[in-house]
C-alpha cells in the first residue's frame, strides 16, 4: 500500500510539473496521501493525521451522501475542506448545484460574494452559519460554522458542550473524532480532546481503546452516531 499511494503522489507532482504555465492557474494539485494508515503502539500518534482526515472525509461522506472517493479527489485536486464544507452546505439549503457555487467561488474572492445573490433565507442556512456569513468571514470560519449547525442539528452535543470544545481549539477534524470516540466510549467529548492535546493519549489510541473500526469509518460513523444523509 506503501508503494502505490507513493506512486500516486509522484504522478501527481510529476502531473504538476508537466503542465504548461498557464494551467497553473488553476487550484493546484494537493495531494492526500497517508503512508500510515494503521494504529501502531510502538508510535502511538504516527497514523493520527490519517485518522483525522479520514474521519472527516467520512462523516462528509455520510451527512452528504457523496462518494468518499469523490471528496478526497476534490482535495487533491486543489478543492480545500473548507471550501467544500460551505459549498455542499449551500447547496443542500439551495437549488444551485456544488459545482456550481465552486466555480463561482473561483471567479469572485469571498464566499458572502457568492451566497448573498442567492438569496437564501437565513433561518434555512441555519443562525451560527448566517451570523457568521454577514461578519465578513474568512471560508474556514463558514466551515466551522456549518459544521457546527451540522452538530445541533442532528444533536450530536448539546450546545454548551460544542461551545466549550470549540473553545479549548477543536479544529473540524478534532470536533469530529473526539464527538465519535466520545459517544462510543461514552465520556464527554471535551475530556477526550483534552485529553489528546496535553498529550494523555493519541488519537489513534483512543480509537483502538475503543474498538473503532478504522478501515469502514463511514458505517462506525452512521451506526455511532446514527446518522442519516440531509
Amino acid at each position: 500500500m506503501r508503494n502505490i499511494t507513493g506512486n500516486f503522489c509522484l504522478f501527481s507532482l510529476i502531473l504538476i510539473l508537466a503542465l504548461p504555465l498557464p494551467a497553473l492557474a488553476i487550484p493546484a494539485i494537493t495531494c492526500h496521501c497517508f503512508t500510515d494508515r494503521s494504529f501502531n503502539p510502538a508510535q502511538p500518534a504516527l497514523a493520527d493525521p490519517y485518522f483525522l482526515a479520514t474521519t472527516q472525509n467520512s462523516f462528509f461522506a455520510v451527512l452528504f451522501n457523496v462518494d468518499k472517493k469523490s471528496i478526497v479527489m476534490k482535495k487533491q485536486q486543489g478543492r480545500s475542506s473548507d471550501d467544500l464544507w460551505v459549498a455542499y452546505w449551500v447547496a443542500s439549503r439551495s437549488t444551485v448545484s456544488v459545482e456550481a457555487l465552486l466555480q463561482a467561488k473561483e471567479a469572485k474572492e469571498t464566499w458572502p460574494e457568492v451566497i448573498a445573490p442567492l438569496r437564501i433565507p437565513a433561518k434555512k442556512l441555519g443562525s451560527r452559519f448566517a451570523s457568521a456569513l454577514s461578519s465578513k468571514p474568512s471560508a474556514a470560519r463558514l466551515a466551522e460554522a456549518v459544521v457546527d449547525e451540522l452538530f445541533l442539528r442532528y444533536r450530536l452535543l448539546a450546545d454548551a458542550e460544542l461551545t466549550a470544545v470549540r473553545k479549548a481549539g477543536a479544529s473540524n477534524q478534532e470536533l469530529i473524532i473526539a464527538t465519535l470516540i466520545a459517544v462510543k466510549s461514552r465520556q464527554p467529548a471535551r475530556q477526550v480532546y483534552a485529553e489528546v492535546k496535553n498529550g494523555a493519549k493519541t488519537w489513534g489510541s483512543l480509537l483502538e481503546g475503543t474498538r473503532i473500526n478504522t478501515k469502514n469509518m463511514q458505517e462506525e460513523i452512521t451506526s455511532t452516531l446514527k446518522l442519516q444523509p440531509l
